[in-house]
């Protein structure tokens, strides 16, 4: 069970985040939820790389598998996570303001003139 519950976290963030931006009306409502659902990613990337009584992987004090390490590239994954997903929230939100500044209003319903 321990071993599972990270996992259940996660989904659990995820689909709150994929709630709310199913039931949003508001486009940064919207955005909101996805950054949630983007941090689902980060629970997970951290259960994944989760070794009990593990240290970080650095050497220099002692010979390389005399103890156990956390894995360094689950790490260096959730640090680009975390970069992407703040770069993808940035950007979302420019497209938001450019939305209001041009149509008044950030109701997805209320944007008829974006309708195909």
């Amino acid at each position: 069970m321990t071993d599972a519950f990270p996992c259940l976290v996660a989904v659990w963030v995820f689909l709150a985040g994929c709630h709310g931006l199913a039931t949003s009306r508001n486009l940064i409502h919207a955005v909101g939820c996805l950054a949630v659902c983007q941090a689902a990613t980060y629970v997970l990337l951290l259960a994944v790389g989760y070794r009990d009584g593990a240290t970080a992987p650095v050497f220099s004090d002692v010979t390389p598998g005399s103890r156990p390490v956390v894995d360094p590239v689950v790490q260096a994954l959730a640090l680009t996570d975390v970069v992407v997903g703040a770069t993808v929230t940035a950007l979302l939100l420019a497209l938001v303001v450019q939305i209001s500044k041009r149509h008044g209003t950030v109701d997805p319903d209320a944007l008829s003139e974006l309708r195909g």
